[in-house]
């Protein structure tokens, strides 16, 4: 599975255009927003291929990034971003 960019971004409380500039800027992604290093990254970082059919055009084909659960963590240390705090879970609490 993953998160998607924009999911990534809210984790790290940054926006997807912003995350993704700071990442291509770190050479993580391509011009295409895929993993730039795809095999290096792969415990992080997916690229999932996705396909659709268009009644004129036939069948499309498209890839996107995806955010592996430890890949939140990484791309904060990557980035230089602090993770947001999580909140205390009280549902034990008698």
């Amino acid at each position: 599975m993953g998160r998607t960019l924009a999911k990534a971004a809210a984790c790290l409380g940054t926006t997807r255009p912003k995350l993704i500039k700071l990442m291509r800027e770190k050479e993580l992604l391509n011009e295409r927003n895929l993993p730039a290093f795809p095999v290096r990254d792969r415990e992080y970082l997916r690229v999932k291929d996705s396909n659709w059919f268009h009644t004129e055009l036939g069948m499309q084909y498209s890839q996107s990034t995806r955010v592996r659960q430890p890949g939140i963590a990484w791309l904060a240390e990557q980035l230089g971003l602090a993770l947001p705090e999580i909140p205390a879970d009280h549902r034990d609490v008698a």
